[in-house]
């Protein structure tokens, strides 16, 4: 009989310990992947809002040197989405202290998110990102359960019933009496995988005034807008933080983040 079967209460002490480890070892792991996800990014687009339900927010950019972060672009006002903000799905790990984003709700992705696509009306952009010219047939799909969840597609290549119900056709010039919020834009990557119901259709674009909110998307300037775009390279691999202020108080020095104030 061994010394396990002889003592029952050892056995089940050696048991907890290793639990005990493992649920150590667990968080520390999911850092690691926290830092992982992003610790490569030389460049960064940082948004902070007021709170989690503040509509409105300050825009800075910044450049990877030597292991810093340093502060290429002045700080502008954007506005974000018309109830604010909520924890959406990107690099970082899920956080439960917040509200989490769902389709419909308004509310704009925080997290961090890679930088995909740029897009716009015109036939190309002083970009480096991958560039999508628009067309009256793009449409971003938001119909959850669509096999198109969460993507730009062109009617003419799914069919016009795959976009049927859509509310984000992607020429809003032409669909919504020369609306120009999408005249210059890139995609937000949250939601890569597509989970239903989880938020779809997620921008930085031009907005329409400073007080006009978004359903979702960081809006800004049409200027500030090509400067990012003109800023912006794939081969640095971007990312688009969005943090309401306390967070970023709370998670800046364990997610690697610009310093607090910095300015160019």
């Amino acid at each position: 009989m061994t010394d396990l079967q002889k003592a029952p209460w050892l056995r089940h002490w050696l048991v907890a310990g290793l639990a005990s480890v493992a649920c150590m070892a667990a968080p520390a792991a999911a850092a690691a992947e926290d830092d992982a996800a992003w610790k490569a990014s030389r460049q960064l687009v940082l948004v902070i809002t007021p709170d989690w339900n503040a509509d409105h927010g300050v825009l800075r950019a910044y450049e990877r040197r030597d292991g810093a972060w340093r502060a290429t672009v002045a700080a502008q006002a954007v506005t974000v989405g018309r109830a604010g903000v909520a924890w959406g799905l990107g690099l970082n790990q899920p956080q439960s202290d917040g509200p989490q984003k769902h389709e419909g709700d308004g509310r704009a992705a925080a997290g961090v998110f890679r930088i995909g696509e740029a897009f716009g009306y015109a036939a190309k952009a002083d970009t480096h990102l991958p560039y999508r010219a628009l067309q009256a047939t793009d449409y971003c799909m938001d119909v959850n359960g669509s096999p198109y969840y969460n993507r730009i597609v062109d009617a003419r290549e799914v069919g016009e019933q795959a976009v049927a119900g859509s509310s984000e056709p992607m020429r809003r010039d032409i669909h919504l009496d020369g609306d120009p919020l999408y005249k210059v834009g890139f995609v937000i990557e949250h939601n890569a995988q597509a989970r239903a119901g989880a938020g779809s259709c997620i921008f930085a674009h031009v907005w329409r005034s400073p007080t006009d909110a978004t359903a979702g998307c960081t809006a800004m300037p049409e200027p500030a807008m090509r400067q990012l775009l003109a800023w912006l390279k794939p081969q640095d691999q971007p990312v688009f933080v969005l943090l309401p202020q306390q967070e970023y108080a709370r998670l800046q020095a364990s997610w690697h983040l610009p310093a607090p104030g910095s300015s160019p």
